[in-house]
């Protein structure tokens, strides 16, 4: 990518593996079961994420719980600045009323697309719990939103960049430090 070089690499496509199933399992002990849950995928990343989780629930409950996904891209507290938002679809076909709602993203850093995709998920009603779902917990955030399922904190600072890439919508599983390339008067 330009202006940035690759500084190290975090997860390769067996830890992500091993962290989903890990969360999976969490998931399905906190929420005793898998009767009452649901996974909504944030677009872009968090939909594959979304799918990996609720098949490695199915592997262990016997069951798959629904899949939505949710495109927060008129939500953001950003929208005005961005001259031509890329748009996708939400895609929520069950009613959210009084179920224990799974938001899954890739990574967690400030905290604004959560932000903007409980506002959006509010938009189909009022789930008895919200909870969320991240590959990675980066750290540095604005507002008071934390996860409740961690695949792996990674400490970062904010001239990085964390990556993560996931099949279907790339060509490998594998997450990914990014740092800021400096050149040759020290500013980058």
């Amino acid at each position: 990518m330009d202006g940035y070089k690759l500084k190290a690499t975090i997860m390769d496509e067996s830890a992500m593996k091993r962290a989903a199933t890990r969360i999976a399992h969490e998931i399905l002990e906190k929420n005793e079961g898998s009767g009452n849950i649901a996974l909504v995928g944030i677009v872009t990343r968090g939909v594959p994420l979304a799918n990996l989780l609720a098949g490695e629930i199915e592997k262990i409950e016997g069951a798959k719980p629904p899949i939505g996904t949710l495109d927060i891209s008129f939500y953001r507290d950003d929208f005005m600045r961005n001259i031509a938002p890329v748009l996708h679809a939400t895609d929520i076909p069950f009613d959210i009323e009084g179920r224990d709602v799974i938001l899954v993203d890739d990574v967690l850093y400030t905290g604004r697309t959560i932000r903007a995709a409980l506002d959006a998920l509010m938009d189909y009603g009022r789930p008895k719990t919200v909870q969320l779902a991240v590959m990675i917990d980066r750290g540095h955030r604005e507002l008071p939103i934390r996860a409740d399922y961690v695949g792996k904190n990674v400490p970062s600072s904010r001239d990085e960049d964390v990556r993560m890439q996931i099949i279907p919508n790339d060509d490998a599983n594998v997450i990914e430090i990014w740092e800021k390339v400096q050149n040759e008067g020290g500013a980058c």
